[in-house]
């Protein structure tokens, strides 16, 4: 075959020609005298006509043969066919097979969640994970070009870690030479060094939480992005963070249109998503729940019910900051108006998504630090090269954390973080 391969997605600039198409068969049918084939290639699905009378009896053979996903090279003229998606369809002229599939597990009817995990490696191929797949991609890459225009350095953390930094709870524990380690729960420690040498910087990588978990929000493997930068306070971290959001936000709307009209995601809230964003503090967010009649005691953490009744108040995302210090992390800076509370702030979705972003002001005093070390019972030989931040030339400095997934499943408007993964990864799901 020797005409010029072409890609799905690009055949809207072939129109007239012949074309060599590469893929899987999606799906195919017969009427009469006609084939019709619907083929994907990764970027794309195109309809393939072939016309009895106009190709040799010997393609139509080929053709009876296939099932679907087996593997094709087909040679084709583009024409244009506003009905089509895509605005295109192909009349077939050669058709060469690679590989006929064998019959294949995931079929038109409905399959459960567990069946579909354990052929995500298939599943992957079907339109609904794919559209989220690439929703993702494009997320991703708002992420780094926001903060390659911003002036940020990525810096790459460690997976393994000698301690904790969320709580020991949590932590995925390994043998390490001899030694005890730890999988990352967050690259944050070491992206505060990184801010010290670098001035604004990034981390972006895999984390893991041990939590014995089962709800739609938590996975024991996921991505996480964390912005650190030197001389931020907590309004400045808000500022950072909201104007984050609106970037990749609007980015992946403008570019993942068609993805998002294959998960038939109502935008109307995500085009919102414009800074800046609403701020109440924590005794605010308790004082709404009062007025919602939902109890709750001053002093604990948000869960899932209080954060969507906190968010479903406003159209668009919320900071809630100023949250009591002894429910958060030792490193956060007490509020120097009312110590006790913390100087931290969580970014919360609309929907019912709940925290999306979590962060804070970092402690830059060396005592202070050194003492809440101290106070959660921490290995200060553990953390001695962290409290070294706050002998040489200790800055004011903020930055936060988003999940991929959860963000990517508010994006795409899906009810389970496990859908926003290729391979998620959960407390009763170590396969494929």
């Amino acid at each position: 075959m020797s005409n010029p391969i072409a890609s799905v997605n690009q055949l809207i600039h072939h129109l007239g020609k012949s074309v060599s198409l590469r893929g899987w068969v999606y799906s195919k049918r017969s009427s009469g005298k006609i084939r019709f084939l619907m083929l994907r290639d990764g970027t794309g699905i195109v309809q393939i006509v072939w016309m009895k009378g106009q190709i040799p009896d010997t393609t139509f053979e080929l053709f009876d043969k296939l099932t679907q996903e087996s593997s094709v090279i087909i040679e084709g003229k583009v024409r244009e066919d506003k009905r089509a998606k895509g605005g295109v369809e192909v009349d077939g002229e050669k058709l060469e097979i690679l590989h006929i599939a064998e019959e294949y597990p995931i079929g038109p009817k409905e399959h459960g969640p567990d069946f579909l995990l354990s052929n995500r490696h298939l599943w992957l191929r079907s339109i609904r994970p794919h559209a989220t797949l690439k929703i993702r991609d494009r997320f991703v890459k708002a992420i780094r070009d926001f903060f390659d225009t911003n002036g940020f350095t990525l810096i790459d953390t460690p997976i393994f870690t000698p301690s904790a930094c969320e709580g020991t709870t949590t932590l995925f524990e390994t043998e390490y030479f001899g030694d005890k380690a730890y999988l990352s729960q967050s690259g944050q420690l070491y992206a505060e060094a990184g801010a010290m040498a670098f001035g604004k910087v990034y981390c972006f990588g895999p984390t893991f939480r041990a939590e014995k978990s089962k709800t739609r929000r938590h996975l024991t493997e996921f991505w996480m992005v964390e912005p650190e930068v030197a001389f931020n306070d907590l309004d400045a971290n808000m500022v950072l963070a909201e104007q984050f959001l609106e970037y990749t936000v609007q980015k992946v709307l403008a570019e993942c249109k068609a993805e998002l009209e294959v998960l038939q995601r109502d935008t109307s809230k995500l085009q919102n998503v414009r800074a800046p964003f609403p701020r109440i503090s924590y005794n605010e967010a308790v004082e709404i729940l009062k007025s919602k009649n939902i109890p709750f005691e001053w002093g604990n953490d948000f869960g899932a019910p209080e954060e969507t009744a906190l968010a479903e108040s406003f159209d668009k995302p919320i900071f809630v900051h100023r949250f009591p210090a002894k429910i958060k992390a030792f490193y956060m800076k007490a509020d120097p108006a009312n110590p006790e509370l913390a100087l931290g702030m969580d970014c919360l979705a609309p929907e019912g998504y709940g925290e999306i972003i979590g962060g804070g002001q970092r402690e830059d005093d060396y005592q202070t630090l050194r003492s809440k070390v101290k106070e959660q019972g921490l290995s200060e030989e553990n953390f001695s090269w962290y409290l070294d931040l706050r002998k040489y030339g200790s800055v004011p400095h903020a930055g936060f954390g988003l999940g991929i997934e959860r963000t990517v499943a508010w994006l795409c408007g899906i009810e389970h973080l496990r859908e926003a993964a290729a391979f998620p990864r959960m407390m009763y799901r170590l396969r494929p």
